[in-house]
């Protein structure tokens, strides 16, 4: 069993930001699995999507059902094998797990208002995590990575490496994700961030100093991001136009002579919960709403916006992709609508213009987009395959053209 412990590191010295803005005095939380080889040579970096952090893989000592949000790619013996490979997970710049963001103090507040940084913590873009992965990285004495891997958001991260750290990266392994967001996804995180920042309890961003959670918020941003992970079918699948079971008098329901949940009458209600599927979102909204920090859902979401490396290029990928020297392996899933194979299609596609050494697996799996978390053999396979014969191997060495 893969026992996992969190690590900081701090660092003093002010990080330049895209937007114009810097932070300082900031934490970078932080896991390692595996160990570094002799020539520091086998290090994996893995960068993380929304709402997940540096907690990869394995397990917390003592804490049950503690497993890392993608333990079943990454371990011993598994496809990304912490045998071979020294994987590093990081928490970026304004998230709440553990890095610092915008519930930690403001170290340029009063001296002793213990204020913290709320809606002044400066706006970061997938760029600046990666500068800011780069200098931890730089802490624990690695030049070079084997290889930089994220799905959707992870996806981004990992492909901004290759263009902003060329020399640094021999293989990138990007899954489930896209060049930028359509208008289409943009909206659904407009959508989002508006539910946030209308709930009465938001404050304008500084809702901790009055004692409240903008939970109503929340709530609305993740259940509407759970409609964009799952495909029709597997929505269909789970929950059909199923209705959720009434709370019935003890004795009442199937078991006692009462109807079953899909044969008993409507409501008639506008406000109380009708449809299998509207319990479950929800349910999810719930959960979401007790753990995760409103500002940093505003932050993560902008940085995906903002994504975009085609921009300075007047909107060519090719042109945009031309600087990156590393391996690559793209993998899509067919019923992702969030982030469709179309999309990865044309990194492929840039990658090539550019005479890179790409590999692309296109996976017809139900899930949607969150096919890239769960366990799917061929998808598993694919990763394995590529980590034992490219990554493993040093003929690819960072920011070497291919011929």
């Amino acid at each position: 069993m893969l026992i996992a412990t969190s690590l900081t590191m701090h660092f003093d010295d002010a990080l330049l930001l895209q937007s114009g803005a810097s932070i300082r005095d900031y934490d970078l939380s932080y896991e390692t699995y595996g160990s570094l080889n002799a020539d520091r040579s086998n290090a994996v970096l893995i960068c993380h999507a929304l709402n997940a952090s540096h907690h990869v893989a394995g397990t917390y000592a003592g804490q049950d059902r503690s497993e890392g949000w993608w333990d079943n790619m990454i371990g011993p013996g598994k496809p990304v094998d912490t045998d071979k490979f020294f994987v590093i997970g990081i928490n970026n710049l304004g998230s709440c797990f553990g890095s610092t963001g915008p519930m930690q103090p403001d170290p340029d507040a009063p001296a002793g208002s213990g204020k913290v940084y709320g809606a002044d913590f400066p706006v970061v873009t997938v760029e600046d995590w990666v500068d800011a992965q780069a200098r931890l990285l730089d802490g624990l004495g690695i030049e070079v990575l084997a290889a930089v891997m994220g799905g959707s958001l992870g996806g981004m991260q990992a492909l901004s490496w290759t263009l902003q750290y060329p020399q640094r990266v021999r293989h990138a392994v990007v899954v489930a994700s896209a060049p930028n967001l359509t208008a289409e996804n943009i909206a659904f995180n407009e959508v989002a961030r508006r539910a946030i920042v209308t709930d009465p309890d938001f404050h304008g961003g500084d809702f901790y100093q009055y004692g409240v959670i903008p939970k109503r918020g929340l709530r609305i941003a993740r259940m509407i991001g759970h409609i964009t992970y799952l495909s029709d079918d597997v929505m269909n699948e789970k929950f059909g136009r199923s209705l959720r079971a009434p709370t019935l008098p003890e004795g009442a329901g199937p078991a006692g002579g009462g109807p079953a949940p899909d044969l008993r009458e409507y409501l008639y209600s506008t406000q109380d919960v009708e449809f299998q599927i509207e319990s479950y979102l929800r349910y999810q909204g719930d959960k979401f709403a007790e753990y995760f920090d409103a500002n940093t859902y505003l932050l993560i979401t902008r940085a995906l916006d903002y994504f975009d490396p085609a921009r300075r290029h007047g909107g060519d990928l090719s042109q945009a992709l031309a600087g990156a020297r590393a391996g690559f392996l793209l993998v899509s899933f067919t019923t992702d609508w969030r982030f469709s194979p179309k999309r990865s299609r044309e990194i492929v596609k840039a990658l090539l213009d550019n005479n890179r050494d790409v590999s692309y697996a296109e996976i017809d799996a139900p899930h949607g987009h969150d096919a890239f978390l769960l366990d799917d053999p061929r998808y598993m396979g694919v990763v394995r395959s590529y980590f034992d014969s490219k990554v493993a191997s040093p003929t690819h060495r960072a920011g070497e053209q291919p011929s």
